[in-house]
């Protein structure tokens, strides 16, 4: 168990969440989330969390496990074209997850992965956590379109559930 990161995780301040993301921010991601998608099959969704519960810290669970979790508690996975893909915060932690449903994650890779999310962490060190965001759907979008195409007019799909700016039940989560 690291100490450090156990404290770092129980002081956080939650408000630091709504003061990196406020609702005009949320609004921005969202658009941007909506403009990705209208140019690929993939559906994206958003997740940024200020800190992890004592419980989960004390069983050391990464940031990594928790994006898992977090994918499956929203039903990310549940898409008709295995095609979903959660954008995850974890504040305390600093760090970003991408995780991805099978059919997209065949057509990106871990390097593709990789690099979208190097990219937003470049924007996050800036302070920029809106364009961080905003820029990792844009560079999504522009690794997948070509993979995965659009859907032709009249296609349809499984919609994720989506929920503006949702704090989770279970969990501490901001969601777009």
């Amino acid at each position: 168990m690291d100490l450090a990161r156990v404290l770092r995780h129980l002081l956080f301040p939650g408000v630091l969440v709504r003061r990196a993301f406020p609702a005009a921010a949320l609004s921005r991601i969202e658009a941007a989330i909506a403009a990705s998608e209208s140019r690929h099959r993939g559906q994206i969704r958003y997740a940024v969390e200020g800190a992890l519960d004592l419980r989960p810290l004390i069983a050391g669970q990464t940031a990594r496990e928790r994006a898992i979790e977090v994918f499956s508690a929203l039903h990310v996975w549940d898409t008709e074209e295995n095609n979903g893909v959660l954008i995850y915060l974890l504040l305390a932690d600093r760090d970003v997850e991408i995780v991805a449903d099978r059919a997209i994650a065949r057509h990106v890779g871990p390097a593709g992965w990789e690099a979208i999310c190097r990219r937003m962490e470049e924007e996050f060190r800036a302070g920029r956590f809106t364009q961080g965001v905003v820029e990792g759907s844009r560079r999504w979008a522009i690794t997948s379109r070509y993979t995965t195409p659009q859907r032709r007019s009249g296609a349809t799909s499984c919609r994720m559930r989506r929920s503006s700016y949702e704090t989770h039940p279970l969990k501490k989560l901001v969601i777009a």
